[in-house]
């Protein structure tokens, strides 16, 4: 598997979330300084929530923007079976549920990316699973804690 294609992957998937957000910024900072949103009274207040969310879309934007620049300054690194884990890895974990892929990535924790035929999710090291996964090897267990419940996962496969 192409470590450098799967970065480009994220890339694009980063590119893309970001281009939606900076056109529903720029939308809503419209709606926000149009004539028909401006104050009839003391108590209306639409044109100044329009701003709050035309900020917060900006600010968002501007995050996913410099996810896909971490992801795009990342070297591809390939890992081996005996190889501990570390950023840049891609996962296989075994559980009761079934098999599924993860990335181990500086930013964009919980991002899901689908890469020809397989999905993974993006988890990073300051995530209970990111941060299990870092110094393991293949054949390893995992076992994280939540609300009470173990679940035990089996590195299967790591690149």
């Amino acid at each position: 598997m192409e470590k450098q294609a799967i970065l480009s992957a994220i890339v694009t998937h980063f590119e893309n979330e970001y281009q939606v957000l900076a056109k529903a910024a720029m939308a809503t900072y419209e709606a926000a300084t149009h004539e028909e949103n401006r104050a009839e009274n003391k108590y209306d207040t639409r044109g100044l929530e329009a701003s709050y969310l035309a900020e917060s879309q900006s600010k968002r934007a501007r995050e996913l923007q410099q996810t896909a620049n971490r992801y795009r300054g990342m070297k591809p690194v390939r890992f081996g079976e005996d190889d501990p884990i570390g950023q840049g890895a891609l996962v296989t974990l075994k559980s009761e549920q079934g098999e599924a892929a993860y990335f181990l990535g500086p930013a964009g924790g919980g991002a899901r990316i689908r890469f020809g035929d397989i999905g993974f999710v993006i988890v990073t090291g300051a995530s209970p699973l990111g941060s299990a996964l870092i110094g393991k090897e293949v054949g390893d267990l995992v076992i994280l804690e939540s609300g009470g419940n173990e679940r035990e996962y089996e590195i299967t496969g790591v690149t």
